[in-house]
């Protein structure tokens, strides 16, 4: 018999196939990040490398793909294309939450897959703050890198979903002793992200006091899960769920500004999440503070097509991001770092009145890490 956390996440990945999910009035505010032409490259595109290393293992680019699916049929599908093309292009991939494969054994296989046709790549395996109350929880994080032979784990925070969504688990998510914990006892790299409504400079410092290895920002301007939820709450006639879920579907701290916040106050890995679509996002992204980029929603749309249209837009992303670092005259991923850039009006006013200092932050903090050592 179908669980009701199974079909929770088929209704999640049918409904960002097939619908209208993403914000439409709220950005990533990547587009207020400029990059500055060089017209007169001394590099042949032939000398650019866009390797990088992550917890130890070697990426051919700076690129992950999102939290997206597993614990139920078609999620094994899914996730194979997905492990098979990050393989083959020696990326990184999440998979989507662990809980229903610890919960019932028999959906495992849609995350064990990911281990077979992906041995050699960074994986990262991944739980929800929510779980992290449960009185086994070192267990559960255990199975859940155990299943997919992970190089890290990733803790989500989705209190707005939690809230909205039919069936929603809104608890209080302060898990930094949990996270303390989970440092002596679970032996990989932890990773503290958000699914849609970006990492505040607070949250930030707090996760950097417990010292997370990295932060995924998951910034607004990409997938609105509040959507997705509205979508799921209407069809069960739980109106008062939609209409809250639908005012809040434009909620959250866009991408782009996510990056800054959580750059200014964090040394560990920065990962930026939230919006991202092309190989110039991914150049953008690391130009203003973040180590590497996950895509969700168009990897998605992609691998449920086939392995080939996923493998030719992967392919396109990188590229993307070759001919920005050759339009920048850098041949590595640490120059980008360095590029010169501009950012918009709006964008600094932001930054300003979150008390950073727009200059510092794009001639120092952005290239070496957080000013507010720990």
């Amino acid at each position: 018999m179908t669980s009701v956390i199974e079909e929770r996440k088929r209704e999640h990945v049918e409904i960002a196939i097939r619908e209208k999910v993403e914000y439409e009035v709220l950005t990533t505010w990547l587009e207020d990040v400029y990059l500055i032409h060089q017209a007169m490259p001394t590099i042949s595109p032939a000398e650019i490398s866009t390797e990088i290393e992550v917890f130890g293992k070697k990426l051919n680019a700076p690129v992950l793909i999102a939290a997206l699916t597993g614990g139920y049929d078609i999620g094994k599908k899914l996730n194979a294309n997905i492990a098979s093309v990050v393989e083959e292009l020696g990326l990184g991939m999440y998979v989507g939450s662990q809980r229903a494969a610890i919960e019932r054994s028999e959906l495992r296989e849609s995350f064990v897959v990911v281990k077979e046709l992906a041995p050699s790549a960074l994986k990262i395996a991944n739980l929800g703050a929510a779980q992290l109350k449960a009185d086994k929880f070192i267990e559960y994080c255990k199975t859940a890198v155990d299943m997919i032979d992970a190089d890290a784990i990733a803790i989500h925070l989705n209190p707005l979903q939690e809230y909205v969504q039919p069936e929603g688990e809104a608890v209080s998510m302060n898990i930094l002793d949990v996270i303390k914990q989970l440092r002596e006892e679970l032996g990989v790299p932890i990773v503290v992200k958000e699914v849609g409504c970006g990492i505040s400079m607070e949250v930030a410092r707090r996760l950097s006091q417990v010292n997370v290895d990295a932060i995924d920002v998951g910034g607004a301007g990409g997938t609105s899960f509040a959507k997705i939820e509205r979508i799921r709450a209407e069809k069960r006639g739980r109106y008062l769920k939609a209409k809250l879920a639908e005012l809040f579907s434009e909620w959250g701290i866009p991408t782009a500004v996510s990056i800054c916040e959580v750059r200014y106050v964090f040394d560990g890995y920065v990962i930026a999440c939230g919006g991202i679509r092309t190989g110039l996002d991914v150049a953008k992204s690391i130009a203003l503070g973040s180590d590497l980029a996950a895509i969700g929603l168009e990897v998605l749309r992609r691998a449920y097509v086939s392995k080939t249209s996923l493998r030719e837009y992967l392919v396109q992303v990188i590229e993307g991001l070759k001919l920005a670092m050759y339009l920048l005259d850098v041949e590595n991923i640490e120059k980008l770092r360095t590029v010169p850039l501009v950012l918009s009006p709006r964008l600094l006013t932001w930054l300003q009145q979150r008390g950073i200092d727009p200059l510092k932050y794009i001639h120092e903090v952005r290239t070496r890490g957080g000013i507010l050592r720990r």
